[in-house]
């Protein structure tokens, strides 16, 4: 699936089965939740937290795509093509760091 195809499955789910987009406000709420939640399993996963029992059956997979998912509700909300996005910011990421990590002495 392409980043343009996603979008428009997205929009097409909020308008089968969620009726309407939530407000731009509601949904960066939402979406800082949910990074919320992605944060939680690293910490437990990765680093230093133990799990609890709340935590069982919490996939990082399913929480990542929750954050995507908002995500793209934000974009096609706001009328931001993430495809085009993409690319823009890569582009000046290239132009503005292409020798600055390899030039970093604490990468090597």
């Amino acid at each position: 699936m392409t980043i343009a195809e996603a979008q428009t499955i997205v929009d097409n789910w909020i308008k089968e089965n969620g009726v309407r987009y939530f407000n731009e406000l509601t949904n960066m709420a939402i979406l800082t939740e949910e990074v919320g939640e992605v944060a939680r399993i690293i910490a437990r996963q990765y680093g230093e937290q133990s799990f609890k029992k709340s935590d069982e059956g919490k996939q990082l997979s399913d929480e990542l795509a929750d954050v995507l998912f908002v995500l793209i509700c934000l974009a096609n909300q706001t009328g931001i093509n993430l495809t085009e996005a993409l690319q823009k910011n890569l582009e000046k990421k290239t132009n503005r760091d292409s020798q600055r990590h390899k030039e970093n002495e604490k990468l090597k």
